[in-house]
């Protein structure tokens, strides 16, 4: 194994795995730090109980489901409301789009086919797929994981489609005093690399630097500067897409010992 991380200092954005990956990066001559963006997710309760009721009673024309944990938890609050049977047959009678392998496989349990799902897993690949369909003053729920897809709400919103959203988990940002430090990290150019494991790390950041007000400083650091931003895989480097960041590396295999050797191989050939 080579060391093209000898001299770099890299910061993990996650919290599960984190000794891995950091023996990885020493193996590779770097050193590591972990800042948590992950912030916590919660299992949503009554908030998502009248929004299970409403689609029970009153269905929807399209449903765009995005996880498969998170459509196994809505079944599961219906069930709770003993809606259970009436919110699969209402999802049988709409038109669903689906994100994800979890979420097909979720869906063919129910013997539900999406009339509309990705190619590669991300929500830049459902909107290109939905492209051409006319949902303007149609109902659209949108299941969400927590996690905001402001992409995704703003295509829906220019096909004048009617949206209302289902977030069976609730996300609340990471640690305030935590972004804080990443920051002035970034700015003083100390950190090399951050990587980042989940889209929800991506949004948490990228939260605190708008209201901070020091996106555009942030973003030319990660475009042109001092630390390059590292992505599990393609739903992550999707989000670093969306906030601007064009200078993402991604490994063919997403997995994160397989990040940490992609990122090894990206200094050694630059």
């Amino acid at each position: 194994m080579g060391k093209g991380l000898t001299g770099k200092h890299v910061v993990l954005g996650a919290t599960r795995k984190t000794d891995e990956m950091i023996t990885l990066i020493q193996k590779q001559g770097g050193t590591a730090i972990v800042r948590s963006l992950q912030g916590t997710v919660i299992k949503a309760g009554k908030e998502i109980e009248q929004g299970i009721v409403n689609f029970a009673q009153n269905g929807a024309d399209w449903v765009i489901l995005t996880t498969g944990i998170g459509l196994d938890t809505l079944l599961d609050q219906a069930d709770q409301l003993q809606l259970k049977e009436t919110f699969i047959e209402k999802l049988k009678i709409a038109k669903v789009a689906s994100r994800g392998y979890k979420t097909a496989n979720a869906l063919k349990r129910l013997s539900i086919n999406a009339v509309i799902s990705d190619d590669d897993g991300t929500t830049q690949s459902l909107i290109r797929q939905m492209q051409d369909i006319d949902l303007s003053g149609k109902r659209v729920i949108v299941q969400l994981h927590g996690e905001k897809a402001p992409s995704l709400i703003h295509f829906l919103e220019t096909k004048g489609a009617e949206i209302s959203l289902l977030l069976p988990y609730q996300h609340i940002a990471p640690d305030q005093e935590t972004l804080e430090t990443l920051c002035k990290e970034i700015l003083n150019k100390e950190v090399d690399a951050i990587c980042f494991t989940t889209a929800v790390q991506v949004h948490g950041l990228f939260e605190y630097v708008n209201e901070k007000e020091i996106l555009e400083d942030i973003k030319k650091i990660f475009n042109e500067g001092k630390t390059v931003a590292t992505a599990v895989g393609k739903v992550t480097a999707a989000a670093l897409k969306e906030e601007g960041i064009n200078r993402i590396v991604v490994p063919a295999h997403e997995r994160m010992g397989a990040m940490i050797i992609e990122l090894a191989r990206y200094y050694e050939e630059n």
